[in-house]
């Protein structure tokens, strides 16, 4: 398959990324490079680091940005260590970074991956394939009760209880191998009132088990942190979500940052001497537009999120 994932947003991320010619940016989610090609060929001057930990987004990547020379430089490694990353290559700050923490197409449509309950493959859901973890290893692997807890905290399941207990039950006769395999104990799991009212049976459930393959929230959450700490002062730092858990975090961590102090409100004055690292740039999330949504149906529930770094006293 071609590594492509239609970049949402695109409009939206370059205006409030602010790109000046000569500034440097970060992908630090490049995948088949839609974004990172749009930001480095309004560069002059400036440079472009575009990081993925998908090894095959990173060939498609340095193939998609190959024709923009030394504007562009592509490099394997997780979003969450942008920093360490950028220091290897001599760059210790960036005047803007964009995350896009979607699943790309290509990952949920090629059936070797195992990111989805259309395509019946081992159950894998690893975005980098040299991590230790796979989904087989949850599944089969995991108590009763860490797969529900798991389920009903990152898929918002409400028969995750349910589910992690047909699940149990159908790995006692064998290992449940595939995602077809999982596909027909979840569906098997939910009431066919919720399977004729609501999405896929599937939908949460295989959602839950990725992000804890990949600890893609906690990855994001250190990757906020990252991010702010990289930025230059004026610089801009946009992320977009596609679902609750994700945008939840991003709005937490960007509130917090453009507060600044912590201490307890109950205190006539500040006394921890926090100050406020970032403004924001927008109060409520951009989505997207009707003309994106009739071209793009994936960007329906794509979120926005902007920030800029302030001037540190």
């Amino acid at each position: 398959m071609e590594f492509s994932h239609e970049p949402v947003l695109l409009q939206e991320c370059i205006e409030g990324l602010a790109i000046r010619p000569d500034g440097v940016y970060l992908d630090g989610t490049a995948g088949g490079g839609g974004h990172s090609f749009e930001i480095a060929k309004r560069l002059t001057s400036g440079r472009l680091i575009a990081l993925d930990r998908d090894e095959e987004a990173v060939r498609a990547a340095s193939a998609r940005l190959a024709p923009l020379g030394e504007r562009a430089t592509v490099l394997r490694c997780n979003f969450s260590t942008m920093a360490e990353a950028t220091r290897r290559i001599g760059v210790h700050e960036v005047d803007g970074i964009l995350l896009d923490i979607g699943v790309s197409s290509y990952q949920l449509d090629n059936p070797a991956r195992g990111f989805s309950y259309n395509h019946d493959a081992p159950l894998d859901m690893r975005m980098a394939q040299d991590q230790p973890l796979t989904a087989y290893q949850i599944v089969n692997g995991y108590s009763e009760q860490a797969l529900a807890d798991l389920i009903f905290t990152y898929g918002e399941e409400r028969w995750a209880k349910r589910i992690a207990a047909f699940i149990v039950q159908a790995r006692q006769t064998a290992p449940i191998e595939t995602t077809f395999q999982l596909n027909a104990v979840i569906k098997q799991a939910v009431p066919a009132g919720a399977r004729r009212d609501g999405p896929h049976p599937s939908k949460r459930t295989f959602q839950a088990i990725r992000i804890a393959v990949n600890d893609e929230l906690g990855e994001l959450r250190r990757a906020v942190e990252e991010g702010i700490s990289l930025l230059r002062p004026g610089g801009r730092f946009c992320i977009i979500t596609f679902h609750s858990l994700e945008d939840r975090i991003v709005k937490q961590a960007f509130a917090q940052a453009a507060k600044g102090c912590t201490c307890p409100p109950q205190l006539p004055v500040c006394v921890c001497g926090n100050k406020p690292q970032i403004r924001l740039v927008t109060r409520k999330p951009v989505v997207a537009s009707e003309e994106e949504l009739a071209r793009n149906p994936r960007s329906r529930s794509a979120k926005l999120r902007v920030a800029e770094k302030l001037p540190q006293e």
